[in-house]
């Protein structure tokens, strides 16, 4: 009988930020597949679960999917977690989803913490239709990209890490217009967690002058939407 893949989202910072069901299931599992094995090893380790680990990361998931999906196929049971936030999600984890469905293989994921979602809610952009693109090319296929994004209604959301932060902003505001309001999180769930608002041009300028430091989500505003008066300007008038 055919065991099952689990794929289980971790907290992105926050540990409180942990699912009751989360811990259930790598307690109940046969083994974890971590992207890093010495970063998940204190959150396996706070939450008393006591499991084999085993690292599954890009480098080597097309080569160990095969042996995982033996192991499922023997009626093990298997979770999947990333360093932080849901397995797949711009980390480590389609390819062994597609070979599990391939062999027929029950495949369940849980809810759980992701950081685009929480950027996305706190941006104060439209959150009713969007497009999430991940991490951008960093060279071959970048300039196609922004102009593709350029034409794009719904809202945009992208990572990006703190060295390449600033440029692309700067090639956002060339691409698609300085005064495009956007929104840029950084540390979410952590204790300096920061959520910048403004148009690209001022939110360039905010972090030209400040320390550059951990993960960030960008959320750009739809080529149709522009900014609204609030109701301050309303009163002027």
């Amino acid at each position: 009988m055919s065991g099952k893949l689990f794929l289980v989202p971790t907290p992105i910072g926050n540990l409180e930020d942990m699912t009751f069901r989360a811990i259930r299931i790598l307690k109940e599992c046969d083994l974890i597949l971590a992207e890093d094995t010495r970063t998940s090893a204190p959150m396996l380790k706070h939450f008393g679960i006591d499991k084999k680990v085993f690292s599954h990361h890009q480098h080597n998931e097309h080569k160990a999917t095969s042996e995982i999906i033996k192991f499922l196929n023997e009626g093990q049971k298997i979770a999947l977690i990333s360093d932080a936030g849901t397995p797949a999600i711009s980390d480590p984890g389609f390819f062994l989803v597609r070979e599990a469905i391939k062999n027929e293989i029950a495949v369940e994921c849980l809810p759980g913490a992701t950081a685009f979602v929480p950027a996305l809610v706190n941006s104060g952009l439209p959150a009713d239709a969007f497009c999430f693109e991940g991490f951008l090319p960093v060279k071959k296929g970048r300039q196609t990209k922004f102009k593709k994004l350029a034409e794009e209604d719904r809202t945009i959301i992208l990572y990006e890490s703190p060295h390449r932060l600033l440029k692309t902003l700067e090639e956002f505001a060339q691409y698609l217009g300085a005064d495009r309001q956007a929104s840029v999180s950084r540390e979410l769930t952590k204790m300096f967690e920061e959520t910048v608002r403004g148009t690209l041009v001022e939110i360039k300028t905010h972090f030209e002058n400040n320390t550059l430091k951990g993960e960030f989500v960008i959320c750009i505003a739809g080529k149709s939407v522009t900014k609204s008066k609030n109701k301050y300007d309303d009163a002027e008038e």
